[in-house]
This record gives structure tokens, sequence and C-alpha cells, in this order.
């Protein structure tokens, strides 16, 4: 399926029904990374309609040259989330850069937004990334982006890195990326904090974009969890499914409560 938003032709997946969940993928990769990793989350929870659209430049969505800066691809999400929704509020999942679009999106339309959720989010101000090191595995197997993707390499790990990551590069427009790149930070917004229902995720060894600019995020959201995971890089989703399920759950469970508290108290945060 796709909508098309202007020049570009926004491809994407769903499945069930119900509240919109849009989970937005990383950089590199296309839809079916994120289709891997949340869908074992959020498919057994009723409701829940879950979209999942490749990002421009990446898997089926081309970014025409009128794409040129981040700015640029958050107008073209925003005005996506919009048509893919019908307006209504819904939730938001990214990982890696998908959560730095995220965070963006729901600091511009915060009413649209029902929930949060940054797994191994790239932030503006990263510090402390710890070198990469294997937790588990040989580090002996796969090529040299698995090994250096995964602290957990595993033949399973390899499977998926295999199924899921690998076949998106023959996909990306490497060229659009770094047209893009060259202006990657997008424009602050002068706003407060999003206020709803927020789950932040980390790896405590990714090696990508570390945890500590991660724990930062306590201070800005005021309705916010925040887990650092051990025996986890970026690549978290896939080296710790059981885990990062619990703590969707229990986001879940906020945005519900947060929707009721709302209801009955709309003056309530």
């Amino acid at each position: 399926m796709e909508i098309r938003v202007g020049r570009v032709a926004v491809h994407y997946v769903e499945h069930g029904t119900g509240r919109p969940v849009l989970v937005l993928h990383g950089a590199g990769v296309d839809h079916r990374e994120a289709e891997a990793c949340f869908e074992p989350a959020l498919e057994g929870v009723a409701g829940l309609r879950r979209i999942y659209p490749d990002l421009p430049g990446m898997g089926r969505t081309k970014a025409p040259v009128t794409l040129r800066s981040a700015d640029d691809v958050l107008d073209t999400l925003l005005a996506f989330a919009a048509e893919a929704t019908g307006g209504t509020p819904h939730l938001l999942i990214g990982h890696s850069a998908g959560a730095y679009y995220a965070q963006a999106m729901a600091a511009r339309r915060p009413r649209e937004v029902a929930g949060l959720a940054l797994v191994c989010p790239l932030l503006p101000a990263l510090r402390d990334v710890p070198e990469h090191r294997v937790v588990a595995g040989s580090g002996a197997i796969g090529d040299e982006v698995f090994r250096s993707y995964f602290v957990i390499q595993t033949p399973e790990m390899l499977d998926r890195y295999e199924r899921y990551v690998a076949p998106a590069a023959a996909l990306v427009d490497e060229p659009a990326l770094e047209r893009i790149g060259q202006r990657w930070a997008l424009t602050p917004v002068h706003a407060p904090p999003y206020p709803g229902p927020t789950a932040v995720v980390a790896g405590r060894l990714d090696s990508t974009v570390g945890h500590a600019a991660a724990g930062d995020l306590l201070d800005h959201y005021p309705h916010v969890s925040l887990a650092v995971v051990d025996d986890a890089g970026h690549a978290l989703p896939h080296e710790q499914p059981e885990l990062l399920r619990a703590l969707l759950l229990e986001w879940l469970a906020r945005v519900e409560r947060h929707a009721v508290q709302s209801t009955t108290n709309p003056a309530a945060p």
C-alpha cells in the first residue's frame, strides 16, 4: 500500500484494526526490520492498527530531489501520519533515526500523539558512546555490518539480520540519504515538552548512539519511563524481544490510564 504526500509516495504495510500505531524504522533499513521487531510485541494486543512505513530513500519509498533535509522528511512523515490515521490520536514508536523523527513529530503535534515510545533513540546531543563489545557468540560469524551491529552474535541473531536487515541495503538510495544527511539536524521547536505517556528504551552497550543521552530525557518528558538494558546494543529490539514487549505493554497500559483520566478530568495533564 502507499499514500502519496506531495511528490513522495510513501509505501507501508499494516496489521490489525483499532487505534493507529505508527512505527518508524531506523536508517539504512526499511519497514521489515521494524515489523519483525515490534509485531511480536504488539500483535497480541487487541484494538491496535499497526502501520509500518518505509521512510523516504529506503525500502520502496523513493526520495525525490525535493527532499533535501531532515526537516523535509519530517514534513513528509507528518503529512503521512495525518492521512494514514485520519487525523485521529495515534501511538508513535521509533527506533534509532525513526525515534529522532518520532520525537519531533510529537513535539510539533502533541494533541495527535496519544503515546510516544523511543527505542535506542538517535538524539542531537549524543555523548559517552561506548566501544562495540560482543557479549555472546564468537564474533566470527556474519559480515562486518552484522558484527558491528549486534552484541549478541548467535546463529539466531544472524538469521534475523539476514532476513530482516541485510535485504534492505540493496534498496537504499545512498545519494538521497547523503543529500538529506547534509542537513540532518531538525529545526528546534520552542514548545513545552510532549506531555503524554512516554517510554524510552536504550541499550547499555549501544555503540551507535549510546545510552547516556537517552537518560537526559528523564528531565525532558514529564511522564516518561526509562529502561537501560544490559547485554543489548543498537539491535536491542532483536536481542531482547521479551523485555521490549514487557516495556511496551507497560507503556500501553499507561496510555490507556491517561486516556481514561483525560476523559474524566479534561484538565489533567
